[in-house]
């Protein structure tokens, strides 16, 4: 065991040479992932649960609310409080939107790495919607269609921002 140990911490610190790199809270991030979405397969698997047969339209939809809920997460303000633990503010990146480093190491790095990485953030997103889908069918379907929503009238806010410098011409 302990040249187990000895070959897998020098492959780490072949891969990370002196950089904070938390490859073994980064595995265990994944090892909870990983077990989760087993859980949910062998509870769906259990409880004879059809699995739904999404169309273009759910897909539409559920990419929307998932890069919505999952820049929600990882950059509003408001969900700071959930991010403090893991992070340092900075300042702000974007209009609604906030700056701030991952603070730490090991799994408290691993952890706000992954809260503050909105594609991170996107994977568990997704792969909520995808359970909910399962277990909440019509809850999870209106929640993605708000989120869908709101990812839209983003959009649009930024459409005529846009717009409006546009007509105002240049300064």
């Amino acid at each position: 065991m302990n040249a187990l140990q000895d070959l897998i911490h020098h492959e780490a610190h072949a891969y990370t040479g002196n950089d904070d790199r938390p490859l073994g809270a980064y595995t265990g991030v994944m090892a909870v992932y990983a077990g989760t979405v087993a859980a949910v397969g062998v509870l769906t698997r259990a409880t004879r649960r059809p699995l739904p047969a999404p169309g273009p339209w759910d897909l539409a939809v559920d990419a929307l609310a998932t890069h919505q809920l999952a820049r929600l997460i990882a950059k509003d303000p408001v969900t700071s409080p959930l991010r403090a633990p893991f992070t340092r503010f900075e300042g702000t990146s974007g209009p609604a939107e906030l700056d701030e480093d991952v603070r730490g190491t090991g799994a408290r790095k691993a952890v706000g790495e992954l809260v503050t990485c909105p594609f991170c953030t996107g994977l568990w997103v997704a792969t909520a919607i995808t359970v909910g889908s399962l277990f909440a069918p019509r809850a999870t379907r209106l929640a993605t269609s708000t989120l869908a929503a709101l990812a839209g009238a983003d959009f649009l806010h930024f459409a005529r921002v846009t717009a409006q410098h546009a007509a105002d011409g240049p300064s």
